[in-house]
């Protein structure tokens, strides 16, 4: 290609020309339509129609954290805002995510089952040398993102909050990965008031990355003073703003600042309501009534998380937007409860939570609303099978736009399995075009470590399978084919009367019908009893399908933290973390994606 013969000729000059095409990248596109005038990029009919989408993903959002899905005139959660949304939409009953942060993230970005793209929550220090493509944190580099796809059909795209797929190179950067704008953390967490998180030596790094048109670098100017803290939220001349409320701001400046002209995807994952439990007092305040010092704490951060959501759509409509905007919310996974109490989820009266392929780690508050959804669709509750990466197909199909990734096929990867559910959503047909969930596991012997890729279950229709992993995982005790927490919580839980440790309570789900873990979650919701040894041909019938879909497995060496992460963190970004490996390609291919070297042949050509 032109990029790769100018680089072989004069490399200074090239990665000079690189490091200006990063800061035009949310640009380009638009620039070669204009000056090549592509005519398969003239707007058609369908453009006209063409939704805002808003993507609103929770973090680790328990089923009962959600005030519909509480008892009537129950005070302990408080949720008007999402409640109201919800009966404004569809709800999606049996929505499914990956059982825990960063695998739903990368499917949910690239359409693709987490066997198929990333079932480890490693952190996003770690590389592997040995695949440069898979070798990383989340989403293998030569993997289309939905935000590119939606930049090519014409949508102005932005992304606000956790990012959780990948840090280590430019590639793996939310510029990468299609989007004009980010404003947020690459980790699985942060502290809300600090911005820390991870540490290199005895130094703890923070972790707060802003990227738009003037800048692409650790946010220093959003840092708080060095005493404010949830026990110190005044702290005497000092700055001290709650996380949350900064990613809020964001999202709205997106909003005041977009061209409604123009079709915006604006992707908000929030940090909310993953642990650390912290939360500004005056919330604390107005849930002073429960108890239970950590149920408390989360309760009042999903009511700052609801009243967040409640902004951001009176602006919607402030601004004309709502009418003609997709809104979709959802969590990443289930609430986390396998630590006792100490992060305050619930997901009664489902069966486990966050970790684990029960109903309550991957069976999530999910609906979608707006004004694009059709008026006799508002109000209704959908029973069929939906995922999270069944958006990626679904938005691509509302902008217009063939979802399949050639720049995948081309390097060897899986495609993605997304399913397009807006013919099902907007009531063009009855049934949900998804018909089976499959459940990915890892044999992960640490909660952040790296293991094999492996099938944990399936369902289909109405049935269940599970199947444990054949290791001894951490969250399993040490014993092999076993689920962990194998637990059901209470609506009002935690609290000071019972002590649960769900990490200690595992099931037994074996490859013969004895020990087997056969559901039907439709008349068994609960998983409580297993229906293996009276359906054996299912049973072997759903065991043998895990099989045969575990040889389409991916699975690459995630490798271990990467000690050029803290070098580059502690001297380049004074105390951020950030990408730390400049040219992992090699001396004779360009520093970033192949997709993105494709379009500075155009770029250079013009």
């Amino acid at each position: 290609s032109v990029s790769r013969r100018c680089l072989s000729k004069d490399r200074a000059a090239m990665e000079a020309f690189v490091n200006l095409f990063s800061y035009v990248h949310a640009f380009k596109i638009r620039c070669i339509v204009a000056l090549l005038s592509i005519n398969c990029c003239a707007p058609n009919a369908a453009e006209a129609q063409r939704p805002h989408i808003i993507h609103i993903l929770a973090d680790d959002y328990g089923w009962a954290n959600i005030g519909y899905h509480r008892e009537a005139g129950d005070t302990d959660i408080q949720t008007p805002n999402l409640d109201a949304l919800m009966r404004s939409g569809i709800e999606l009953d049996r929505f499914y995510v990956f059982q825990f942060c960063s695998p739903s993230r990368s499917a949910i970005q690239t359409g693709r089952n987490p066997i198929h793209v990333n079932v480890q929550n490693v952190g996003p220090e770690s590389a592997n040398p040995k695949d440069l493509d898979g070798g990383w944190q989340g989403i293998p580099v030569n993997m289309t993102g939905v935000a590119s796809l939606m930049l090519r059909a014409g949508y102005r795209t932005h992304m606000v909050g956790k990012w959780d797929v990948g840090m280590a190179t430019k590639s793996h950067h939310p510029r990468s990965r299609g989007y004009e704008s980010w404003l947020g953390y690459w980790h699985h967490d942060n502290d809300y008031w600090q911005h820390t998180v991870d540490r290199c030596g005895r130094k703890v790094m923070k972790d707060l990355w802003r990227f738009d048109s003037e800048h692409d670098g650790p946010a220093y100017d959003l840092a708080n003073g060095p005493h404010c803290s949830q026990k110190n939220q005044n702290p005497a001349n000092e700055t001290c703003v709650y996380e949350e409320e900064v990613l809020t701001k964001r999202v709205k400046e997106i909003i005041h600042a977009h061209d409604i002209s123009e079709p915006l995807f604006l992707f908000w994952s929030m940090h909310l309501v993953h642990y650390p439990l912290q939360v500004p007092d005056s919330y604390l305040q107005k849930f002073s009534f429960i108890r239970n010092n950590n149920r408390r704490h989360l309760h009042a951060m999903v009511n700052y998380m609801d009243d967040q959501v409640g902004e951001v759509l009176t602006l919607l409509k402030d601004r004309g937007i709502w009418n003609d905007a997709l809104v979709t919310f959802h969590s990443d996974n289930g609430g986390e409860i396998i630590f006792d109490e100490m992060c305050g989820g619930n997901n009664w009266p489902l069966r486990g939570g966050k970790f684990s392929n029960f109903e309550g780690g991957i069976r999530v508050n999910a609906f979608v609303t707006g004004g694009f959804v059709p008026q006799a669709r508002r109000g209704s509750k959908l029973e069929g099978l939906a995922t999270g990466w069944d958006w990626y197909a679904t938005y691509a199909d509302l902008a217009g736009i063939d979802p399949t990734d050639h720049l995948a096929a081309s390097s060897g990867l899986p495609p993605h399995d997304s399913l397009n559910l807006w013919p099902w959503l907007s009531g063009a047909r009855s049934d949900s075009p998804r018909k089976e969930v499959i459940l990915g596991e890892t044999t992960s012997l640490t909660p952040n470590g790296d293991g094999h890729t492996v099938v944990g279950g399936i369902i289909h229709g109405r049935y269940k399978l599970l199947v444990g992993a054949n290791a001894r995982k951490w969250n399993t005790n040490g014993l092999k084919y076993r689920v962990s927490q194998d637990v059901l919580t209470g609506p009002s839980w935690p609290n000071r009367t019972i002590s649960v440790k769900p990490m200690l309570l595992t099931r037994h789900c074996g490859r013969t019908p004895e020990i087997g873990c056969l559901f039907d979650i439709f008349s068994d919701p609960y998983e409580t009893t297993s229906i293996a040894t009276t359906n054996t041909t299912l049973f072997a019938d759903m065991l043998a399908r895990v099989d045969e879909l575990q040889q389409t497995a991916y699975s690459p060496v995630r490798g271990s933290k990467d000690k050029g992460a803290c070098t580059v963190a502690e001297t380049e970004y004074r105390g951020y973390w950030g990408p730390w490996i400049k040219e992992p390609f090699g001396s004779s291919q360009v520093p970033f994606r192949e997709s993105d070297a494709d379009e500075v042949d155009v770029l250079y050509a013009v």
